[in-house]
């Protein structure tokens, strides 16, 4: 979906008639319901949503550190309590949660951060501090100025006498082919319960709106899900490996823009959230070699109108539908960071699904009943509607379990919730 503010009134007014699952005098702010299902079908978060062990859970909102510019990925280290911060101008930071001490890290690489584009999410080895390399997602352009999603490792130094620093990064992965334009790089970067590195890609916002487009197109790695190896390779398993036509890297294809992956840690399975073209948000369980549809098969709007984009899921063959969408007509969920809740702050959430949204300016929880295609995901009240705050980035912090939020603004803070 569109990222601007033009639909906050008809959101509003879906909430207002009664539509979120627990929700009582929201904030204006607070997004919109979204329909829910495994096979993709029309669904209610209303009178008919399970229980929510999870509902009126007291918190308090704390500022960890402020000043980053547009940042856009978290990640903690572990055995150290340090946050790994992005930024989408180009910077990363590591930051102390107990002081809110921010240290800039070297080494990270040139970006091109033009319109959606720039140093997008972080991640850090499972096997840290023994295996000390940090992973980035980033749009980095050719010599003909045409740029693409790249992932790129370094070996992070806490020891130098200048401060910490990325040894020896470079791009392991570059998502062909190389387009022009500054939309659709995706990225999310997530390592799997198997060692594997998955990584979104957009679409480019590729218009040709076909079977011809970029993410039905198997022979390249845009409007995809990948899965590597810690070198960058493509994993030996993946599921077009045998296919001469085919992207060894290719994980899953047919997305439009995933900004949001976590692992759901009961399962092991791979979900991720990713945006409509308006409305037509989406949050899906990833399948090996599963077809999402893009743009054949889509939940949305074109653009300015109230007109199906394309014919919904449950109405085109050979595609795997969202878990729960947002439909046109709904007002939508941009989405953007992801993660369940497994810590002990707030042991009502076990289980839950947090993701940021955008436009919408909350931190939305979903619970989630069932696994797989066939799982239930029921949107509850949201978090932090009253903040005003598009939400890029969420993460758990292991040692404490309270949640940590990242702000996408040009002066942005980085926010945690405790329990009260």
């Amino acid at each position: 979906m569109t990222d601007g503010l033009d639909r906050i009134d008809r959101r509003t007014a879906l909430r207002a008639a009664g539509g979120l699952a627990g929700a009582t005098a929201l904030p204006a702010l607070s997004g919109c319901l979204g329909d829910s299902g495994g096979d993709g079908t029309d669904g209610s978060d209303g009178d008919d949503a399970p229980p929510d062990d999870g509902a009126d859970v007291a918190y308090d909102v704390e500022t960890v550190a402020e000043g980053f510019e547009n940042p856009w990925g978290l990640a903690f280290l572990p055995d150290d309590g340090r946050l790994l911060v992005t930024e989408r101008t180009g910077g990363i930071s590591l930051v102390d949660p107990a002081d809110g001490a921010v240290e800039a890290v070297a080494g990270a690489p040139e970006v091109f951060a033009e319109g959606q584009g720039g140093l997008l999410d972080v991640a850090v080895h499972p096997d840290y501090p023994d295996d000390a390399r940090v992973y980035l997602t980033y749009s980095a352009t050719n010599g003909a100025g045409e740029a693409t999603t790249h992932v790129g490792a370094g070996r992070l130094s806490l020891d130098t006498s200048n401060g910490p620093a990325l040894a020896e990064f470079k791009p392991i992965r570059v998502a062909e082919p190389f387009r022009g334009g500054s939309n659709h790089f995706g990225s999310r970067a997530t390592f799997g319960p198997e060692g594997s590195l998955y990584v979104t890609v957009g679409d480019r916002r590729d218009t040709n709106f076909g079977p011809g487009h970029v993410s039905q197109v198997r022979s390249n790695e845009l409007g995809a899900t990948l899965r590597l190896t810690p070198d960058g390779d493509p994993h030996p398993e993946n599921p077009f490996v045998d296919d001469p036509d085919a992207a060894d890297a290719l994980y899953s294809y047919g997305h439009r823009n995933p900004q949001a992956m976590a692992v759901r840690p009961e399962t092991g399975r791979i979900w991720q959230c990713e945006h409509g073209e308006e409305d037509g948000d989406e949050i899906n369980v990833i399948e090996r070699g599963g077809d999402y549809g893009w743009p054949v098969a889509s939940e949305a709007c074109r653009y300015g109108t109230d007109d199906p984009f394309a014919p919904a899921h449950d109405e085109r063959d050979g595609v795997i539908a969202p878990v729960h969408y947002w439909p046109c007509g709904s007002g939508g969920f941009p989405p953007s960071g992801a993660v369940f809740y497994d810590g002990d702050a707030f042991p009502e959430w076990e289980g839950d699904l947090f993701a940021g949204t955008l436009a919408a300016q909350y931190l939305g929880r979903f619970t989630v009943d069932g696994d797989g295609l066939d799982a239930t995901v029921t949107e509850r009240e949201p978090l932090l509607a009253d903040r005003g705050w598009r939400m890029r980035a969420v993460a758990i912090e292991p040692d404490t379990g309270q949640l940590y939020a990242a702000v996408d603004d040009a002066d942005a803070p980085i926010a945690r919730i405790v329990p009260t």
